[in-house]
């Protein structure tokens, strides 16, 4: 039986991701009066790289790319929760959660969870580092929601680059890329919201989110 080859991403729709993703980091950047951008372009963003993983052939795994779609169907909902004048952080912290939870079912369907205890000690570590920093500033009602969302944060992280590490794949180190990056970007949104202002902090987060988005969408596809 003969073997499919990767099929490359269609190059107008990544055209359109980087300008849906390019709207949404500029219109969060220039305020209120850009607000009705900001509500098309950053769902669309998140939207367009769903369909670039249903539409990955050949993907690592049926398992790897239905549960890397899952978990952006869930960040196309926190993106959706996290934008609106609405306080509903909670509902979106929810959302990434599940995406992460999502995410670690992609990552360990070819490699066990844990099987580098010491980038897991690191990742561990690096999380409650985070919360820890914005320990005093955070509401007391959202002390626990934080810290386990920080934990499967790190623990998602964590999977990724152990994955990489083992494997030594294009794919996998991909996904590893992008945990890092998804670290980077849940870190500064959080110490953007509960600690101190970050100048331009949109360019920053949402720089980082939708490249570790990208990163992970991108390793969805079968690879030597």
């Amino acid at each position: 039986m003969a073997t499919r080859t990767a099929q490359p991403v269609p190059v107008k729709l990544t055209i359109i991701f980087a300008i849906a993703a390019i709207a949404a980091i500029a219109s969060a950047l220039l305020g209120d009066g850009w607000r009705w951008l900001h509500y098309i372009s950053k769902p669309l963003a998140t939207a367009l790289l769903l369909l670039m993983v249903v539409r990955t052939v050949p993907a690592v795994s049926a398992r790897y790319k239905w549960a890397i779609a899952t978990g952006l169907v869930f960040s196309l909902c926190g993106d959706i929760f996290l934008m609106l004048p609405q306080d509903m952080f909670v509902a979106g912290l929810l959302c990434f959660l599940i995406t992460h939870c999502a995410y670690i079912v992609a990552l360990t369907g070819n490699m066990r969870l844990g099987a580098m205890p010491v980038t897991f000690a690191a990742c561990a570590v690096l999380a409650l580092g985070i919360v820890w920093g914005i320990w005093p500033s955070l509401p007391p009602e959202l002390r626990l929601p934080v810290t386990a969302y920080a934990l499967v944060l790190g623990l998602m992280g964590a999977q990724a680059i152990s994955r990489a590490q083992l494997l030594q794949t294009r794919s996998s180190w991909l996904a590893a890329i992008g945990g890092m990056l998804f670290l980077m970007s849940d870190t500064l949104l959080a110490y953007g919201k509960f600690r101190f202002v970050i100048p331009l902090g949109p360019l920053w987060v949402l720089g980082t989110y939708y490249a570790a988005q990208w990163f992970i969408t991108r390793s969805t596809a079968a690879s030597d």
